[in-house]
């Protein structure tokens, strides 16, 4: 047996997550001593017990600038006794975001993570390990979320900080976009502070900060009640917002009893783990805050909107007053003997609520699979229950599929509903899950399409199509748009089971002008969501997963209210290819736009181009909500070579040009690698942009070795989870108990942890200063509130004008090029530091002594611009007997 030893855990916590993402698995790191020597010490019983490890700080920062949110997140612990502690720093990200930078400041020096491809990280950490180097690789699943840990040793009555950066787009539903960040620090913390600063093009309309959510809801709503204690501060234009939240720590104990009792009935399985203190033991739901929530939208009065920045261009398209298309819709439920019990219960609450969305012009359909596939009929209400009652399509490896009749499609009337909610009140879960008939079945339908009862009886007429010569388009404005939602919680087990062969058969079938879009909903943890993903992509629509929790109704519910609305079909932007560079636009076709979504093309501009010409084209619904007509629109937007900082349209463009990538790696068959293929220009991006994706690996430098070990993919079962003593101390772990190889093709995303390698001064510098900054900003707790992350500049309002000075990182605080000049009245309204007998001069703020003492508020009545090389530094009106004094 390997030896043991045990170490002092604080886990550091922190979510921001889409609506469903919430921690579902329980991850450990296990460091094991392999050489019989460890840097980490070794808890001596006949000692005292070690002082246990306190967060003294976190604070959040939030730019959001065009929908794409930039986060750093900074928290502090302090080790108040005289011996070192490992202190473990754990934060759980969306799905949707891409880690974009990771510091530590250990002892006054800062550790800086680096970006690096997969294979060459693991390089670095095969090569620490046979050269006897303390590494660590801990391997995560990032579809899911991104887990990412780190163990430093802290040395006695220090402080260690961490800092981390992430950046996502928001993705807007049902109207709003959500910037969700869930607290879960792990203890209470004395000092924590959320900041979120918006910055729009357009006047943000709508504004809400919902009281604490526990991250297993769905979007809140104008119904949920309002954060009491979130300060709202609107810009003079309407087109910024800055919101605070700042709960001290009674308001963080009242949080966290409301998320223990909202989290009642949740499973064992759903259950964070988290931070055990002398006060809580166990009991880690007990320092979870929950889930905060800004939600906004902006004005929507030009629902297509360009806008251009250095060379780059996004393109909304958001649009609002069009008609829903009418649509055929066709419910793929699995009803196997796994969806016995809560299951098929949520189920039929789920469909009972969403067939009573359906629309007049709407048709649907039925299909229900087990190990048989069956297509009800809604005459089945008007019977007595019968498992023969209705057309069966039966599918066994034994013998053929005998050919019948399909059932017709159904108009959605009342009546029809009324019948249809009857039908689905009867599932019942048995039998084997048949996922290849039943998705063959869902395209016969959709290809013979909706029809009424009577063959011989035509749909209702589409009105005149505007704008059309063409027989296709005249053809096109009497369709309805063809959905499939199927929904499952397992593999295929019956009938066809080779995954690859249903993708390829079920893509090939889905094709033509009736062309569906198919959305698959992942119930529960083992559903196939890699499989259901790859269908969904090839077939123009996406996957979601659907957490098995008290609330999955209200999710299937949510999910379908999306997509159930389309406003735009065969939606195609065009831009002039001597407008753009090739190959730099991101996706340009789309099967349809929902009500409540939007659309963001991104690019780069061609050189010397003025002006940007788009046009784009679709079908929308006719005025009478029957068939549809052309969209067309052509807009135009001067190019303008400035540079704005607020606008991060660089990183916008590389944010979403990986993702698509992404996507279209994991749809497409062939996987092969040359420097054309996704997945190679989705590499080339992310390091050149240092985003943290499944090609790429953050690299962590550790000041203190700890001996190697690889850890398994999250997916795998590792066993009980440790108990907890008191005092935060893990019962000791074995080694042994845990796999050693590492699963190489199961691994998303990961990082490593290697030798010590400090970052010099001359390193680039992230915007929360450390003990390491050579300005020392962390000695002025006030630009805290005025601080921009994203520019490492403070950020305030001058008589209704935004005033942006920058922070220096050099080791020597600049100076103006002419000099120390006095203080006019044109720069500042008062000084810090002075009297009578002592003049005003304009100095960066670190050179002034007495500036470490004031408010932010007296900054901004007594600020300068310190001009330096043309750039704008922060300056202060400062006695001159208070400049470049020592403490």
């Amino acid at each position: 047996m390997k030896p043991r030893w045990p170490m002092i855990v604080l886990c550091i916590s922190v979510l921001a997550a889409s609506t469903y993402s919430y921690p579902t698995k329980d991850e450990y790191v296990v460091f094991a001593d392999n050489n019989q020597k460890s840097t980490v010490p070794i808890v001596d019983t006949t000692e005292r017990p070690l002082a246990p490890v306190k967060m003294t700080d976190m604070r959040v920062r939030s730019e959001v600038a065009l929908r794409y949110a930039r986060t750093l997140v900074v928290t502090r612990v302090h080790n108040p006794d005289k011996r070192a502690q490992e202190v473990t720093y754990r934060m759980l990200l969306p799905e949707t975001a891409f880690i974009s930078g990771f510091t530590m400041i250990l002892s006054g020096k800062s550790y800086k993570a680096y970006v690096k491809e997969k294979e060459e990280a693991k390089q670095i950490y095969t090569q620490a390990v046979s050269q006897g180097i303390g590494a660590a690789h801990i391997a995560t699943k990032a579809r899911d979320s991104n887990h990412f840990t780190v163990s430093v040793n802290v040395e006695g009555n220090t402080t260690a900080e961490f800092e981390m950066r992430y950046e996502e787009f928001l993705v807007r539903r049902n109207g709003l976009y959500n910037h969700a960040i869930n607290l879960h620090p792990g203890a209470f913390v004395p000092k924590m502070e959320v900041v979120v600063h918006i910055k729009e093009s357009q006047k943000i309309t709508t504004l809400r900060v919902p009281e604490l959510r526990t991250g297993n809801e769905v979007d809140a709503t104008e119904k949920d009640p309002q954060n009491k204690i979130a300060a709202i501060q609107r810009g003079t234009n309407e087109r910024e917002a800055t919101i605070t939240f700042t709960p001290d720590i009674k308001e963080q104990r009242r949080l966290a009893a409301i998320y223990v009792d909202k989290t009642k009935e949740k499973s064992s399985s759903e259950k964070y783990i988290g931070y055990s203190s002398d006060e809580e033991e166990d009991d880690d739901d007990n320092t979870v805050l929950g889930q905060f929530v800004v939600q906004y939208d902006v004005d929507r009065t030009d629902n297509n909107e360009i806008l251009v920045n250095d060379g780059y261009f996004v393109h909304l398209l958001a649009p609002t007053s069009l008609t829903p298309l009418s649509k055929y819709v066709v419910f793929v439920l699995d009803t196997s003997g796994s969806m016995m019990g809560r299951k098929i219960v949520q189920l039929r609450n789920a469909m009972e609520a969403i067939l009573s969305d359906l629309k007049p012009n709407d048709y649907f359909s039925i299909v229900e699979f087990n190990s048989d596939v069956k297509v009800h009929e809604l005459k089945e209400a008007d019977e007595e229950p019968s498992p023969t009652n209705s057309h069966y399509y039966s599918y066994f490896e034994s013998r053929p599929s005998t050919p019948v009749t399909l059932v017709p499609s159904s108009p959605a009337t009342a009546q029809n509903i009324a019948k249809a909610k009857v039908i689905v009140s009867r599932l019942n879960a048995s039998g084997g899950t048949n996922i290849f008939s039943a998705l063959d079945v869902a395209l016969n339908l959709v290809q013979k399409g909706a029809q009424k009862k009577n063959e011989t009886e035509p749909l209702p007429k589409a009105a005149a199509v505007a704008v059309t010569s063409t027989e296709a388009t005249q053809k096109k404005g009497k369709e309805l748009e063809p959905i499939i939602i199927f929904l499952t919680d397992g593999d295929p087990t019956v009938g066809e089971t080779n995954t690859a062969r249903i993708i390829t058969s079920i893509t090939e079938k889905n094709s033509g002008e009736k062309r569906a879009a198919l959305y698959s909903l992942a119930f529960g943890e083992d559903a196939d969501r890699t499989f259901l993903r790859k269908v969904s992509l090839r077939n123009e629509g996406f996957m979601r997963h659907i957490y098995e929790a008290a609330d999955a109704a209200l999710q299937l519910h949510d999910f379908y209210r999306q997509v159930s609305s389309p406003l735009l079909s065969h939606v195609q932007f065009l831009y002039p290819s001597k407008q753009i560079k090739e190959g730099s636009v991101s996706k340009t076709q789309f099967r349809t736009i929902n009500a409540g979504s939007e659309v963001a093309i991104v690019g780069q501009i061609a050189d010397d181009v003025t002006e940007l010409t788009p046009e784009v084209s679709g079908f929308c619904g006719n005025d009478d909500g029957v068939g549809r007509k052309r969209y067309q629109i052509s807009p135009k937007v001067t190019v303008s070579r400035n540079k704005d900082e607020s606008l991060p349209l660089e990183r916008l463009w590389a944010y979403l040009t990986i993702k698509q990538l992404l996507d279209k790696r994991d749809a497409d068959d062939d996987q092969s690698i040359d420097e054309n293929s996704p997945e190679k220009k989705a590499l080339a991006i992310a390091l050149k942009y240092e985003f943290v994706t499944p090609l790429t690996s953050l690299v962590v430098v550790k000041p203190e070795q700890t001996n190697a070990v690889d850890v398994e993919s999250v997916d795998k079962t590792w066993g009980p989870a440790p108990s907890f003593a008191q005092g935060g101390l893990p019962l000791a772990l074995d080694a042994a108990q845990f796999p050693e190889a590492l699963v190489e093709d199961e691994v998303d995303s990961d990082f490593y942890i290697s030798s010590p390698r400090p970052i010099t001064a001359k390193q680039p510098a992230y915007a929360t200063t450390t003990a390491q900054s050579s300005d020392n900003i962390e000695l002025y707790e006030w630009t805290e509130s005025l601080l921009n992350p994203t520019n490492n500049s403070l950020v305030f309002n001058d008589d209704g004008t935004e005033v942006i000075l920058e922070l220096s990182s050099d080791v020597d605080p600049p100076k103006a090029d002419g000099g120390d000049g006095e203080c006019s009245n044109s720069t500042s309204t008062s000084s810090v530091g002075a009297n009578e007998n002592a003049g005003n001069v304009c100095v960066y703020l670190t050179r002034c002594y007495t500036a470490r003492s004031i408010t932010a508020d007296d900054y901004q009545k007594s600020y300068c611009i310190v001009n330096n090389n043309n750039n704008r530094y922060a300056g202060i009106c400062c006695a001159r007997s208070e400049v470049d004094k020592n403490p």
